[in-house]
């Protein structure tokens, strides 16, 4: 994640102008500030619990995991989305050391969710359609770098293989204007992102970074997939 995030320009743009959309938006999808709390950038004291038998797990990165941690916090069957760190070398490796590109790791997002209720198909299909532009390569909207890396990362052969198939299929359908190059890599040791990261779109509706680049993308997957939205 880079400094855009944090000093989005606002340049030429009155107050009013964009106070007001910002606020039609957040409201139209049901969007509120949290209480205001103190943050501490430090780490859970404790990953996640491990998922219950009758859940799985899917790794996703696209881009800054705020927005697409939020995109799977909307949809039905998922229980947890997670904001982290996957596909690298260094072991746990803080935000300032990913953000340098040094480490192999892409801001990654750990999906749990309920089979019976959402298929691991229809994960790979948010992903590519909502969460992120998965013909980007190392960059993400403004930001860039291989941290922003468009990556599934698998956790068995029934999930490479799923996702090996869903990408062939865009890549024949012509869905897209160029070529998709998400790669499909074996996944490691997931590390959960520090505390002030996790839930980072509804706790922050207003900031400009998550107005311009984010909230859209719940609205799209509210207008796209309605029956899967929550």
């Amino acid at each position: 994640m880079s400094l855009h995030k944090l000093k989005v320009s606002v340049r030429g743009m009155s107050r009013l102008s964009w106070v007001a959309p910002v606020l039609l938006l957040a409201a139209a999808l049901g969007l509120r500030a949290a209480p205001a709390t103190e943050m501490q950038p430090s780490r859970p004291a404790a990953a996640a619990a491990p998922a219950a038998a009758d859940s799985q797990t899917a790794v996703f990165a696209g881009g800054c995991f705020w927005g697409v941690e939020a995109v799977f916090r909307h949809v039905k069957g998922v229980s947890s989305s997670v904001s982290g760190y996957a596909g690298g070398t260094v072991k746990d490796p803080s935000y300032e050391a990913v953000s340098t590109g040094t480490t192999g790791h892409a801001e990654s997002v750990r999906v749990t969710f309920d089979p019976r209720q959402v298929s691991y198909t229809q994960l790979l299909k948010v992903f590519f359609s909502v969460a992120h532009d998965p013909t980007e390569l190392n960059r993400q909207g403004p930001d860039v770098g291989t941290q922003y890396r468009s990556v599934v990362f698998y956790a068995g052969e029934e999930q490479k293989q799923a996702a090996q198939a869903y990408i062939a299929q865009l890549n024949a359908s012509k869905v897209y204007g160029r070529p998709i190059v998400t790669q499909v890599a074996p996944l490691g040791a997931f590390y959960p992102a520090e505390a002030y990261h996790q839930n980072y779109l509804a706790l922050h509706p207003y900031q400009p970074y998550i107005v311009i680049n984010d909230l859209p993308k719940i609205d799209h997957l509210r207008r796209e997939f309605p029956d899967w939205y929550h």
